[in-house]
């Protein structure tokens, strides 16, 4: 005799969806695991291997952040398979500005009503950034709440844990005439999102599908660019001790965020001339009238990363579109 009566199903969440979802992606997780992974997909927690072979007094570095409303404009596309790689990405540079190289990455995955192919889409985009920063995805969550988030939004978040030696932890040795080099950002990277977006189409009346300038790419193209990481670049300066700092420009902007690596009796002495921002962060400004002020609070403009260093020249040598953007000053 078949039950009658209420399900989670009928209460707006679809269990076998997010089976089928882990069954998606399930082999692209698999695939960024190493010899240090030990548990297996499905686990109720991720086992790492903390042998730390060649470090002579590991430090554990870990940080957690999210896409942030980057997610709406992917809605807006449908485009998904970026994402993952976004919140990975962001949070390897986060560590790295400590010294640390990633070891191991969990996301969490919500929304309204899930959707497999999604869900997939953005989990296996993490896992395929997870194998290129060296690091396994062991474990995550992927969660259904109706009420909770509003009809067809998702949410992405992303813990790292990485190692460091702890004579190698960043900063240190900051002085005066150290040069500031900055890295190029592919774009927003994933912050100020909420001020493109009401700059762009609620104040400016842009479409995702306009163009910009004479290279064809559209706004929804510039806007969707992935975060990029830093690591492999960076890598090899961080083990020739060239490097004193580094500020993962993130929300705050360029000088915000250096000051917190720029010890007290310096200052970032910055020459916002000394390299031209892409050009969507001159359609936001201009669609917006924002505030130069304001504008480099709220994005990177154009450089994702800045390393502090002795002598600029081994970047700039080695690292395309770098460029030396100022130097650390006494106050």
């Amino acid at each position: 005799m078949s039950e009658k009566g209420l399900t989670y199903r009928g209460a707006g969440v679809d269990i076998s969806e997010q089976n089928k979802a882990i069954e998606l992606f399930k082999s692209a997780v698999k695939s960024s695991y190493n010899q240090h992974v030990l548990s297996d997909v499905g686990s109720f927690g991720g086992l790492f291997d903390a042998a730390f072979a060649g470090y002579s007094h590991p430090v554990l570095v870990s940080s957690i952040d999210g896409v942030g409303t980057k997610t709406k404009i992917a809605h807006a596309l449908g485009r998904y398979d970026g994402l993952g790689a976004d919140i990975v990405n962001h949070c390897v540079n986060d560590i790295l500005v400590q010294g640390a190289e990633p070891l191991f990455f969990l996301d969490y995955f919500a929304a309204s009503k899930l959707s497999a192919q999604v869900a997939a889409q953005v989990v296996e985009s993490a896992a395929h950034a997870c194998k290129q920063n060296g690091c396994a995805l062991i474990g995550g969550e992927i969660a259904e709440m109706p009420g909770v988030y509003a009809e067809g939004e998702i949410d992405i978040v992303g813990c790292i844990v990485g190692v460091v030696d702890k004579p190698n932890i960043l900063p240190r040795e900051v002085q005066p005439g150290d040069a500031l080099v900055g890295l190029p950002s592919e774009g927003l990277h994933t912050n100020g999102y909420s001020l493109a977006r009401k700059a762009l189409f609620e104040v400016g009346g842009f479409d995702l599908h306009d163009s910009i300038g004479t290279l064809g790419e559209t706004i929804g193209d510039a806007l969707i660019r992935p975060h990029k990481s830093y690591l492999a670049d960076l890598r090899p300066h961080l083990a020739s001790g060239a490097i004193h700092a580094l500020a993962h420009i993130t929300g705050g902007g360029i000088e915000a965020n250096l000051s917190r690596v720029i010890p007290a009796g310096l200052r970032a002495q910055i020459d916002f001339e000394s390299w031209t921002p892409p050009p969507i962060f001159d359609l936001i400004r201009s669609a917006g009238s924002i505030p130069e002020s304001e504008m480099r609070a709220a994005f990177n403009l154009g450089i994702g990363m800045i390393a502090v260093v002795s002598s600029p020249d081994p970047l700039l040598g080695s690292i395309p579109g770098s460029v030396q953007i100022g130097v650390a000053a006494a106050e």
